[in-house]
């Protein structure tokens, strides 16, 4: 990271911290604020590890309440949307394990559909979209989750590991398989790479 992008990120830390102060002193507006700027693509995000848009916006309620109550106690390591990703996530795959409890979480398939417009364009110059959402609907659920945090979130690599719960290291491995699956994918080359991954 250049010293720029350095104090950028520094400057974006800040900027949260303060909008938290004012957050956690009950301000309305400052909160509002912090929806208006995460809730679109966290929202985003969880519906496409759960596979349901009204789920999503439960989940992403239930995250944004979880803010709230705990402004008070915010620290500022990192950006409030990181933070939301990670609580999001969790409680996203708390839903997937209560769904199919009887199934390893890591080998869940068809439990996503991304349902923004057309952002896959920005991974794949692709003419048909549907076949990228019919590709990510036949990846297991950590490969698409790493696939929207990497080209569809606008998170740093350090952020989107965090969000996932793994080192940078395990996150760029996972990201890789997960690319060359859906590359394979799209060619009509479907891949017998079985998700496996071990914290590094």
């Amino acid at each position: 990271m250049s010293e720029i992008d350095e104090k950028a990120a520094a400057d974006a830390v800040r900027s949260d911290e303060a909008l938290m102060r004012a957050v956690a002193d009950g301000d309305g507006e400052a909160f509002g604020r912090v929806i208006a700027a995460e809730a679109p693509r966290l929202t985003r995000f969880v519906a496409a590890v759960l596979g349901d848009l009204s789920e999503a916006e439960e989940v992403v309620q239930e995250a944004l309440i979880r803010l709230w109550r705990n402004a008070e106690a915010w620290e500022p390591r990192g950006r409030i949307g990181t933070w939301l990703h990670r609580v999001a996530y969790r409680l996203s795959i708390d839903r997937l394990r209560r769904r199919r409890p009887h199934i390893d979480i890591d080998e869940l398939e068809n439990v996503l559909e991304d349902e923004a417009p057309t952002p896959e364009r920005q991974l794949v110059r692709v003419e048909d979209v549907r076949l990228v959402h019919e590709a990510l609907d036949r990846m297991p659920d950590r490969q698409r989750a790493v696939i929207v945090l990497a080209h569809f979130q606008e998170l740093s690599q350090a952020e989107a590991s965090a969000v996932m719960g793994m080192s940078q290291h395990a996150y760029e491995s996972l990201l890789a398989r997960a690319r060359r699956r859906l590359r394979g994918m799209l060619a009509g080359e479907e891949t017998g790479d079985r998700e496996e991954w071990t914290e590094s």
